[in-house]
C-alpha cells in the first residue's frame, strides 16, 4: 500500500478544536498539559492543530488531565460535521502573547 498523506476528517478536527478550547478554558499552557500527559509540547501542538490524530488511550489521558469526560471531545451523534474546517496556522505559534498579537494584527489589516 503506498504511503499517502493523512487528511484529518471532520471528527478529528472537532476533537482537536475541543482539546485546545478545554486547555485554554482551564488556563493551562501547552507545556503544562504536555507534562501531565508525558509528551512534548510540540506533540500537544500537533494534537490541537489536527496535524496528528489522538489515539483512544491518549484521548482518555487527555480527558483525565483536563477534568472532563471523553465524550466532551466529540460532536453529538448524528450531527452533520461536513468537511473539516481549515486549520488555523496561528495555533502553531507556541507563545500565546505572540499568537494574540498576530491575530490582532490580522484583524486590523483585514478591517
Amino acid at each position: 500500500m503506498p504511503n499517502r498523506a493523512r487528511i484529518a476528517d471532520s471528527i478529528d478536527a472537532h476533537v482537536a478544536e475541543r482539546i485546545l478550547e478545554r486547555r485554554q478554558a482551564l488556563g493551562l499552557s501547552q507545556s503544562a498539559l504536555a507534562e501531565r500527559l508525558g509528551v512534548s509540547f510540540q506533540q500537544l501542538q500537533k494534537y490541537e492543530s489536527g496535524q496528528n490524530r489522538v489515539s483512544a488511550s491518549r484521548l482518555h489521558r487527555l480527558a483525565a488531565a483536563l477534568g472532563c469526560g471523553v465524550e466532551s471531545f466529540f460532536p453529538p451523534m448524528g450531527a452533520d460535521m461536513g468537511p473539516p474546517p481549515p486549520l488555523d496556522p496561528l495555533n502553531r505559534v507556541p507563545d500565546p502573547q505572540v499568537r494574540r498579537a498576530l491575530r490582532e494584527l490580522v484583524e486590523v489589516l483585514a478591517a
